[in-house]
């Protein structure tokens, strides 16, 4: 089904679709149905709009009395697509609230964002934010940002928000680079294009489980001030980067007719407001105008007022927290939300910059895995704490994460491996979950809910301002003062109960006070689970419902008809008033076992319709584009026809033939699909209704079989001939520094430091060469390593294998980021009175994140830490990391977090093109190359999504997996993740 409505009063209405086919699939090149995209201009391109996926039909029949309906026409459940395009007459939409405003504020710099204590207010028009997060550094192709953004649009999210990543932007001193996957111009355009707002949240230091919290690594040895404080070296440092980010932004704001409203940085300075007051005037002294918002980790009241703040404050929240492992043990719901925000910034809308999404995952055999994390955060919890959020009357939100992606190479930080899939609503793979189309559902609902943008929290059950007569069950009361419209929001009293309570609910309404449901027995609550009862709800140009216990999916103005669907499953009683005396029971009738939808009313200027919410979950509403720079935007949009001389031209992607219904105006005399027309069939049409514009065609899959080629004929290589007796390391940095800006010295040795990052090698593998004079005397060697969590460093003595030394991680439990070990000589490994070498191969796993107020953490002492013979001193000590360090390495594409050290990756052989001789390791310790190619045979048009299996043993090895030169993944067998 596909739904264009209009939406408001404006004059300036955009149109919404709402999509239902027949499976679902995430191979998908571009959104799975369009309109014809021949007049989008080249750069700020008009989206025309849907995205997502095929899955199920919609029924209608003829008008029937509110108590009674039917199905008009049955077919099996994956087997049709029903199109619903409107006329674009301007119709009036009761429920928008652009007509009234409260007093408002804006930062002085621009009226085009501004805001009260309900919502922002854009471009004059009220808009409530929901959002998602994505960080474009770790899906590193440009290419695939906006099909990212089309399913954001999809799920009824209308704006994403975007860290930067000044490590992977300022990777030098005076470097500062926005090419590549650093680029935010294909964002800002994709965002453009897919009618999405940005969040843009540049830091500098940004958390985000990667590497220092995002802070450069130069910046960590350079500067000798505290980080994230207004030391002098440390404000010097961070200049450029913001600099940069103000140049790539300020020709994308809002005010630009770009789609950038909000530059956040997050969680930084703590107790150092001038650190603060440092970063506002970079951006207040440049012609970057949109507010400054601050994400606060915790009910702390920081930066609302006084030196340094800023112009929204936010609220981080993640209930549920970060252990996987028991995923359906609950923290119960916040409670105090409402109360902090009116005693900490009652005049600004309630903002959740950050709310949890999913959950990262931590190495260690027994880490749940982000299975677990998915279903700990699933569609259950997304229901109660979610809709928890709009009980406490929160009108900006924005979910970390909804498209998690791959911390690939050095991105990440010691406690989370290569995949930071997160358990999100879309996977790694970009694939959706069950977990979008709960998020859908709920983006629906408010996207068509106009008066649900402006409301007064009531009260709740505990104060008695809503009436229940079950105790078990907890509701609140939010009302819309222009309108008097209630939103009544249950859920469980206890927020983890899994029991089925039932309850009737008192409600004040326009026909007056009345107990409800009135023609089923009772309102259910099924477990963990939240709805939204309504009251003198309005939706569309007249449409009306005096309440409704049965949650609504949509509603709207399609054509000359107002729409309305709602979902009832089965064991939950539902009931939809359109009167004070004329309630439908949404009951299944006795043996009809199909989920719908249904039509309950199906008249000319009315259509209301019914199903499970299961088969709801196979509905879509994107948005079709009106005309000028904000065409795609849901509010501001302006109107614009659909219809190029009658012809309906959409574009998609299907993984099954199905059948394509489109009912809309008039003026619909044919339909093309992907360019080419699609056969009417008129026997189905006079079936599916009898309105003019229908239309009922067969869509044809090609089913073409995707074959993945078989890895074989790899070639080996030896990567550690730096144990060999003849390698020479004249050529590697002398590692001679006896002092350091990190703050974590040495624990003993001769005075020297040896810490990467002081010598331009900060990420992934270094290596460290100490030589001594042997006497013969020697018989071992003191080491103490630091790199991390979940990091290794094996060591040798000339060629012979001394041992490894292990830092251990059990999902954040039993952590060991440094270790201090004695590796004994074998007999016979000594050359006496000759140079000795002591060789250690340690894997960096990134540096850490601050540490609570300690900011200084991040500048983590990577390295050898201790150092000492038994007998005797070491002389010379060089290190290697990647070719170039930081200052110099040749891989601009790819950037400076991808490599490491490795002679194999100094030598270029990760990169396509290396050519190997065949060969095979002989099974010492050691660090061996392998090297395969392979041909992808990908039809054009399709979009497959492949991985890498490692094998399950957990064998005491760590593999690294470049693909064309960029390092996806990272195996640590004993640990048990990639």
């Amino acid at each position: 089904m596909v739904v264009i409505e209009q939406p408001h009063s404006s004059g300036c209405s955009s149109k919404n679709i709402v999509v239902g086919y027949t499976s679902v699939t995430a191979n998908m090149r571009r959104c799975p149905c369009q309109v014809d995209p021949r007049s989008w201009p080249p750069t700020r391109g008009i989206f025309m709009a849907l995205s997502i996926v095929f899955s199920l039909i919609l029924v209608l029949s003829q008008f029937r009395a509110p108590s009674l309906w039917q199905k008009s026409f049955l077919t099996s459940f994956l087997s049709n697509i029903t199109t619903w395009i409107s006329s674009t007459a301007n119709n009036e939409e009761i429920g928008s609230t652009r007509s009234i405003l409260t007093s408002v504020s804006s930062n002085g710099r621009t009226d085009q964002v501004q805001w009260d204590s309900y919502t922002l207010i854009l471009l004059g028009e009220r808009v409530l934010i929901y959002s998602g997060e994505f960080h474009t550094f770790r899906l590193p192709v440009p290419a695939l940002w906006l099909d990212i953004l089309q399913k954001f649009k999809a799920a009824g999210l209308n704006a994403v928000s975007v860290y930067t990543h000044w490590g992977l932007l300022n990777p030098a001193p005076g470097v500062v680079d926005f090419d590549a996957f650093r680029a935010l111009q294909p964002l800002f355009d994709a965002a453009l294009l897919a009618g999405v707002w940005v969040v843009l949240r540049p830091g500098p230091y940004i958390n985000a489980e990667t590497t220092a919290g995002g802070i450069a690594h130069w910046v960590t040895s350079q500067t000798a001030g505290v980080l994230r404080t207004n030391a002098t070296d440390f404000s010097a440092a961070w200049q450029q980067y913001i600099q940069g980010i103000i140049a790539q932004t300020t020709p994308n704001q809002i005010t630009e007719g770009g789609a950038v409203i909000d530059n956040e940085y997050f969680q930084s300075g703590f107790g150092n407001a001038q650190y603060f007051v440092e970063l506002e005037a970079a951006y207040h002294n440049s012609s970057l105008v949109v507010p400054l918002t601050y994400n606060d980790p915790g009910e702390d009241g920081n930066f609302v007022n006084g030196t340094g703040a800023v112009d929204i404050y936010g609220l981080d929240s993640y209930p549920q927290r970060f252990d996987c492992s028991h995923p359906q043990l609950w923290n119960p719901v916040v409670t105090d939300y409402y109360e902090y925000h009116k005693e900490t910034n009652p005049d600004q809308p309630f903002y959740f910059p950050e709310f949890q999404g999913g959950s990262f995952d931590a190495w260690g055999p027994t880490a749940p895995g982000y299975a677990a994390c998915r279903e700990m955060t699933g569609p259950a919890f997304q229901s109660v704490f979610y809709r928890q959020l709009w009980a406490s009357n929160a009108k900006l939100m924005n979910f970390y994460m909804v498209y998690g992606g791959t911390s690939w190479g050095g991105l990440p930080f010691p406690g989370v491996y290569t995949s930071y899939d997160y358990g999100a609503a879309i996977e790694e793979s970009r694939d959706i979950t069950t977990k979008f189309n709960e998020l859908k559902a709920q983006g629906l609902f408010l996207r068509s809910s106009h008066e649900f943008l402006k409301t007064e929290l009531i009260g709740n059950s505990t104060s008695g301002s809503a009436q229940v007569t079950n105790p078990a069950a907890f509701v609140t009361l939010l009302k819309n003062p222009d309108t008097g419209t209630g939103f009544w929001i249950a859920r469980q009293t206890n927020s983890s109960s899994t029991a089925l309570t039932a309850f009737n609910l008192t409600v004040t309404t326009s026909a007056g006070t009345v107990s409800i449901p009135q023609a089923v027995p009772n309102i259910t609550l099924n477990g963990r689970q939240s709805k939204v009862i309504v009251t003198d709800y309005h939706y569309g140009s007249s449409g009306f419902i005096l309440w409704s216990t049965a949650p609504i999916f949509f509603a709207g103005h399609i054509g000359t008809r107002d729409v309305l669907y709602v979902t009832a499953d089965r064991g939950e009683p539902s009931e939809l008033a359109l009167s004070s005396s004329a309630k439908v029971d949404l009951g299944f009738p006795e043996g009809v076992t199909e989920d719908g939808p249904f039509s309950v009313i199906d008249s000319n200027d009315s259509l209301v319709l019914v199903s499970t919410s299961l088969a709801a979950s196979t509905f879509f509403a994107p948005v079709l584009d009106g005309t000028g720079p904000y065409a795609s935007f849901w509010k501001v949009g302006t109107n614009s026809s659909v219809l190029v001389d009658g012809t309906l031209a959409l574009y998609g992607d299907l993984d099954a033939s199905v059948t394509l219904q489109v009912i809309g105006p008039s003026q619909i005399n044919a339909v093309t699909w992907n360019g080419k027309a699609v056969a009417k069939n008129a026997t189905a049409t006079n079936s599916l209704s009898r309105f003019p514009g229908t239309f009922v065609g067969h869509l044809i899959f090609s089913n073409t079989t995707i074959t993945v080629p078989a890895l074989s004929g790899w070639k080996f290589s030896d990567s550690l001939p730096e144990i060999g007796a003849l390698f020479d390391d004249s050529n590697w940095v002398v590692a001679n520094h006896t002092t350091t800006n990190i703050p974590f010295k040495p624990y003993y040795g001769d005075g020297r430091i040896l810490y990467g990052c002081d010598y331009g090698f900060c990420e992934n593998i270094v290596l460290w060469r100490g030589h001594f004079n042997s006497t013969g005397l020697e018989t071992s060697v003191n080491l103490s390593i630091n790199g991390g969590e979940a990091f290794a460093a094996s060591v040798w003595l000339n060629s012979h294998f001394l041992g490894t030394s292990f830092g251990n991680s059990t999902n954040n439990r039993h952590i060991i980021e440094e270790t201090d070990d004695q590796f004994t000589f074998p007999t016979g490994s000594l050359i006496p009175g000759a140079d000795n070498v002591i060789t250690i191969v340690q894997d960096n796993m990134g540096l850490n994140q601050t540490d609570g107020s300690l900011t200084n953490a991040s500048k983590s002492p990577r390295g050898v830490r201790g150092f000492k013979l038994n007998k005797g001193i070491f002389g010379t000590w060089r290190v290697q990391g990647k070719i170039g360090g930081y200052t110099g390495f040749p891989d601009r594409t790819r950037g400076v977090l991808n490599e490491g050290g490795l002679f194999s990756e100094r030598a270029g052989w990760h990169l396509p093109g290396t050519g190997l001789s065949a060969g095979l390791p002989n099974g010492a310790a050691g660090v061996g190359f392998f090297v395969t190619t392979f041909q992808l045979k990908i039809p054009a048009g399709f979009d497959v999504m492949m991985s890498f299996t490692f094998d399950e043993s957990t064998e005491p090895y760590r593999a690294f997996l470049f693909v064309n030169g960029w390092m996806m993944g990272k195996r640590v067998a004993n640990l048990g993740y990639v």
